[in-house]
């Protein structure tokens, strides 16, 4: 039984934890009388992590996700084989693919983290699939979200980028030009939806990502291609979701989905001939994307599943079939009577329509390549060390190499173990889940909080209270909350804006039954960041302290270390507060090693830091920063984290692998 275990359970024992051997250590000088050790355990998680699929013929074109390198493959349905891959390079996803009418061209929107001059539309001659695929044009919005080819083969693209609202795109194959059509929303954050016809396109967006303020939900736009103006055409009963997620044309129709928050995301088809003339269909998910049809029936992905819509009697139906959970869905394709799905689990699905049967095909045996993916939340014990990934978490077994990928939807953002048992917060709108390895076979839903609140972002321990407690970010509305949860009665709280209605709350950590919950202000007014100590029980404020004005952004992380509360900003900003006076005694800039977004663990009763690039300790007498790792560079999606086990040793990202880190102080 470890210590964790027996102090959640009973309070006042303490067992020592027995340090496994380790593996392949590699022994570093440490300055300060520390001894330091490295071990390499491998790949974090090993996958075909994908983000996009669509049919051409008899082969299913799957774009990858969070891989290097960036590619996409195609799996052929007859033999259920992949039978060809092009590898794009650049960038680390592929969220939009589109062909030509005719299935010659296959073109290719690339993600990236900052934007280096390069192609970011890509095209690949699916006559000729061993040759690879070319880059032909760049849209300045930085990454593509979606693309629509118009039957004369023009190319249409949106995005986005951060600060900037997104413009209509078009690359025309005959020229190879790229050119800005313009900004039809000034307000929107992005656009993830485009779909073209011969006289027009039609342009959705909203603000799925930084919403609140004065952000614009979603919105609907045609552009006459003859006369290059923008008309808003957005139904009246769209207007309360954050974005227009997907537009597809069926025919004389024009189909829209979108995302939702506060209400259920909706399925509106307008007619192409009178755009005021149109019918609305509220869902039940948060969600409605992948739009496919067969004459007067679409089918579309929800979070909750496959569902069909008839236009000709407006009836709303799940699809019934035998076969496992669909997960994340990337890619909806009809053909023969048969839907063609891409999971985000790994594998494509062929549902039989009037059998209700269906035939799944894991990527990775069907020969997709399997590579390590960038990581997630993490969290360890004497046991296993859990890596959160996207559809994935990965359990590594310690002392041995077995690794075994668990499924759970969306992304497992961050992460903590308690008695055993795993509990993740997910991305996004999923809330909590859990896993028991002594009696789960695959983690599961165990806590649901408000759609809107949709991204958590840390999750720690109140051993006082025994709550979890998670910080989350509302991207679509703004500000954020804090949830608790109780793993003994189920119960759960939601406390929104606990910052304010601007600050997000990007951390959390736990002294003596108070939350200290770190505030982070992504827009241009208010405070920069905030620290408020917080009554998890009762949901009431105890007091607040503004970070200084010479940390110019709000706190990515929080940790405690006796009775001083340890901060970290977004660019390298830290500062200590002590808890008996309430007021800050230390602040230092970091910024050589802590670039960008950071995360904090207490171990050993030392205060650790990673960043994107380095593993760093403070003292905790004099709060000055030594290296424990330097040149860590880890493989991280949604900035970096760290977690210690049982006794003490750290686990974090040394590029795409995961690592322990036994840092000790020597006497």
């Amino acid at each position: 039984m470890s210590r964790r275990r027996l102090l959640w359970a009973g309070g006042g024992i303490g067992l020592a934890a027995v340090a496994a051997p380790l593996l392949n250590a590699t022994a570093q000088a440490a300055p300060e009388g520390f001894r330091t050790s490295v071990t390499d355990l491998g790949p974090g998680i090993v996958q075909f992590a994908l983000m996009s699929g669509i049919q051409v013929g008899d082969t299913v074109y799957i774009g990858s996700r969070n891989l290097a390198p960036t590619r996409v493959i195609g799996f052929h349905l007859p033999t259920r084989k992949v039978v060809s891959q092009t590898e794009i390079g650049y960038g680390h996803s592929i969220q939009a693919l589109a062909a030509d009418k005719d299935g010659k061209y296959l073109y290719a929107g690339v993600l990236t983290k900052g934007d280096e001059g390069k192609p970011n539309l890509y095209r690949w001659d699916l006559s000729t699939p061993d040759k690879p695929a070319v880059g032909v044009g760049r849209t300045e919005d930085r990454d593509i979200r979606e693309l629509a080819v118009a039957p004369d083969g023009t190319v249409y693209a949106v995005g986005g980028i951060p600060g900037k609202a997104p413009a209509l795109w078009m690359y025309d194959p005959a020229d190879g030009k790229m050119t800005n059509l313009g900004i039809p929303d000034p307000k929107a954050t992005l656009a993830r939806a485009v779909a073209a016809t011969d006289k027009t396109v039609f342009f959705g967006a909203g603000s799925v990502l930084s919403g609140g303020g004065e952000a614009s939900k979603a919105s609907l736009y045609a552009y006459d291609r003859a006369k290059a103006e923008f008309a808003n055409v957005t139904p009246t009963e769209l207007e309360k979701d954050p974005s227009v997620r997907e537009l597809a044309v069926f025919g004389d129709q024009l189909v829209v989905s979108t995302s939702g928050s506060t209400e259920p995301a909706k399925l509106a088809v307008m007619d192409l001939a009178d755009l005021s003339s149109y019918a609305v269909k509220s869902t039940d998910g948060k969600v409605v994307k992948n739009l496919t049809a067969a004459g007067d029936v679409i089918y579309f992905a929800t979070d909750a599943g496959l569902y069909s819509y008839s236009t000709a009697t407006e009836a709303l139906a799940p699809v019934e079939f035998e076969g496992p959970d669909l997960g994340e869905i990337w890619g909806l394709d009809h053909a023969d009577g048969r839907l063609t799905v891409v999971s985000g689990y790994g594998f494509v699905g062929e549902i039989d329509l009037a059998a209700r049967t269906s035939v799944i095909t894991e990527l990775g045996k069907a020969g997709a390549p399997l590579s390590p993916q960038t990581a997630m939340g993490i969290a360890a014990d004497d046991t296993y060390v859990y890596v959160g990934g996207n559809n994935v978490i990965a359990r590594h077994e310690l002392g041995t190499d077995k690794v075994l990928n668990l499924r759970a939807p969306g992304e497992a953002k961050d992460a903590e173990l308690l008695a055993g048992v795993l509990y993740t917060g997910q991305y996004s709108s999923q809330g909590m889940w859990a896993y028991d390895p002594a009696n789960d076979k695959q983690p599961h839903q165990i806590a649901s909080f408000p759609s809107e609140q949709n991204r958590p972002l840390d999750v720690c321990q109140d051993p006082v209270n025994r709550l979890l407690l998670v910080a989350a970010q509302s991207d679509t509305e703004g500000g954020g909350s804090l949830w608790t949860f109780s793993p003994k009665t189920g119960k759960k709280q939601a406390f929104i804006n606990p910052v304010d209605e601007n600050q997000t709350v990007r951390a959390v950590t736990s002294r003596d039954g108070v939350a200290y919950l770190g505030g982070d202000n992504p827009t241009t007014t208010g405070p920069r960041g905030t620290v408020v100590a917080f009554d998890p029980v009762a949901g009431k404020e105890l007091w607040r302290i503004d970070l200084p004005t010479s940390l110019t952004t709000g706190v990515a992380a929080l940790a405690v270390q006796g009775v001083n509360l340890y901060g970290l900003t977004r660019q390298g900003g830290f500062l200590v507060i002590d808890l008996k006076t309430r007021k800050v005694v230390h602040t230092a800039d970091h910024r050589d090693i802590c670039p960008g977004f950071a995360a904090m663990v207490t171990s050993r009763g030392m205060v650790y830091g990673v960043s994107d690039t380095t593993l760093f300790r403070f003292d905790p007498k004099t709060f000055a920063v030594s290296n424990v790792v330097p040149e860590i560079n880890g493989g991280w999606y949604s900035g970096p984290h760290v977690n210690a086990d049982d006794d003490g040793r750290l686990y974090t990202m040394r590029g795409r692998n995961l690592v322990r880190i036994d840092d000790r102080k020597v006497s």
